[in-house]
């Protein structure tokens, strides 16, 4: 398998599929998956001639089950050390939910200052910023992330089954097309790796305001997310992620769920290569 050290001496899981002379697209996963999640589409990214890397986040997946270092720094910070590594130039970044904020962090701090990127695609993400607060009173209340820390704690294998199984697909809808190789896979994907970084990983994707990294971002944008995603409400984050990242398109999906790049990937992918050619 693939590693890349970061500056803390953790080892970085990585895919790394096609020529190394095509543009590169890097995957960056949602909680609490791996780089698996992006297997359809780095299989459709690969077929149009790119290359393609998918990570998993530290504490994730194959990825080094350490102790610390769960949080947006670190995260970004380990992309940095994948990005070198491979010397990725003229990349296009492409994160879903939790790691559309890791593209957001890593993009702003090292990716553009560097000019590593050329484009970055934001889907279903969780930035500017979920938690609700004194300045954020649209935002989910803590106690909904109370309530998953305990749930997680309790019996992480049950709480993987039902968030797959229900909200995060949209499979709790009436007439919902259920897969239930979808939902074993995103168990399967969950329980790889750490409860500790997964349960210390909650606090990172909500309550982590990322308000001045969209502002930061310079490099054209995509964001996309489903109107029916019951995860990260998009009013608190596709439309104010349109409203803070100075050159961005905006794409909201009617009906869609949190994980629609899986159940309406073909939908997904079509959008995200025109606007890769554009």
């Amino acid at each position: 398998m693939t590693y890349a050290k970061t500056q803390d001496g953790v080892n970085i899981f990585y895919k790394d599929w096609g020529s190394h002379d095509a543009q590169p697209i890097v995957f960056h996963h949602g909680w609490p998956l791996s780089a698996d999640d992006w297997d359809n589409q780095m299989m459709f990214f690969l077929a149009q001639g790119y290359r393609v890397v998918a990570i998993d986040r530290r504490g994730h997946g194959r990825s080094d089950q350490v102790s610390d270092g769960h949080d947006m720094d670190h995260y970004a910070a380990d992309v940095d050390a994948v990005v070198k590594s491979l010397d990725l130039q003229n990349a296009i970044h492409i994160g879903h939910s939790t790691g559309g904020g890791q593209v957001a962090r890593y993009v702003a701090k090292y990716g553009q200052p560097q000019g590593r990127v050329a484009k970055a695609v934001l889907i279903s993400s969780v930035p500017p910023l979920m938690v609700k607060t004194e300045n954020n009173p649209e935002g989910t209340p803590v106690s909904v992330f109370d309530e998953f820390r305990k749930s997680l704690a309790a019996n992480r294998s049950q709480f993987y089954f039902d968030v797959a199984s229900g909200p995060f697909y949209g499979f709790n809808r009436s007439g919902a097309d259920v897969s239930q190789g979808t939902i074993t896979n995103w168990w399967r994907q969950g329980m790889m790796g750490s409860a500790k970084a997964h349960y210390e990983g909650i606090k990172a994707f909500s309550e982590t305001d990322q308000t001045e990294d969209l502002n930061a971002l310079t490099v054209p944008v995509l964001v996309m997310q489903g109107d029916d995603d019951q995860v990260v409400p998009y009013k608190n984050a596709a439309l104010l992620q349109n409203k803070l990242i100075k050159n961005n398109e905006l794409k909201i999906y009617e009906g869609f769920p949190h994980g629609m790049h899986t159940s309406h990937a073909d939908v997904i992918n079509k959008d995200i290569l025109a606007f890769i050619k554009k």
